[in-house]
């Protein structure tokens, strides 16, 4: 695939996670409900395929997943990746809870499902990989293959935030209106802040850093709901 052709890859992670969680729905004869806590493993796994197609796809256009990204090397302050970090970490909660109001009526709301136990070893594989995956997945796809390829400006910054925040509408998949209208409100306003700011300067490690820690934060709750008998129920409990 030519490079001024990888925008169209934009939209294939969504596919992805539709096609695993209904097939695997159909194929187990589980409802999509039974499945969801089970997305910690299917993200990790789709993530490390994303990588190695973006990877092989950076080697076709004669260049390395480095110069997709946008990454050189020095250009990245600790300065830079502490206040980038700090704001995903605030914007990305603020936005969870703010959609969490809007949709459910709830202050904080944080649908439990996303921190429900796996088995341990899963956990622990999870524990190390989701974090360092997701954000060479996600921001290699969206900002590599979109921002970095569209030259309209407009359109290089809100075509590639609409596609990466409809991806966690099915991250999880549920047949549900208003929690897929819950996940895209949560993630998009934080995801065009992280558009504009890489359009602006092209540096990509201050995101990959921040989001990887938002993402650490998740799978922390899950390692301890999957490793502490009764913690999960207990934060169940607490949010009812």
């Amino acid at each position: 695939m030519k490079r001024d052709k990888l925008p169209y890859l934009l939209p294939i992670r969504s596919v992805v996670f539709l096609i695993i969680f209904l097939a695997g729905s159909r194929i187990t004869s589980k409802q999509l409900n039974d499945m969801s806590s089970w997305w910690t493993t299917v993200a990790t796994i789709v993530n490390i395929l994303t990588v190695i197609m973006l990877i092989y796809i950076s080697r076709k256009n004669d260049m390395t997943y480095l110069d997709l990204i946008g990454y050189r090397k020095g250009d990245t302050s600790i300065k830079q990746i502490v206040i980038i970090s700090i704001m995903i970490l605030s914007v990305g909660g603020g936005g969870m809870y703010l959609a969490g109001f809007l949709c459910y009526g709830i202050l904080p709301y944080s649908p439990p499902m996303m921190i429900a136990p796996v088995p341990k070893v899963l956990a622990l594989i999870n524990f190390f990989l989701l974090p360092v995956t997701t954000a060479l997945a996600e921001d290699g796809l969206y900002l590599g293959c979109g921002v970095n390829v569209i030259k309209n400006k407009t359109c290089a910054i809100l075509v590639p935030a609409f596609f990466y925040t409809l991806q966690h509408c099915f991250i999880p998949v549920l047949i549900d209106a208003r929690y897929i209208a819950y996940r895209f409100l949560s993630y998009l306003p934080l995801i065009i802040i992280l558009c504009l700011y890489y359009h602006k300067k092209r540096n990509p490690l201050p995101i990959m850093v921040g989001h990887a820690l938002i993402d650490l934060m998740t799978v922390i709750w899950v390692l301890a709901s999957s490793f502490i008998p009764g913690f999960y129920e207990m934060l169940c409990s607490m949010a009812s």
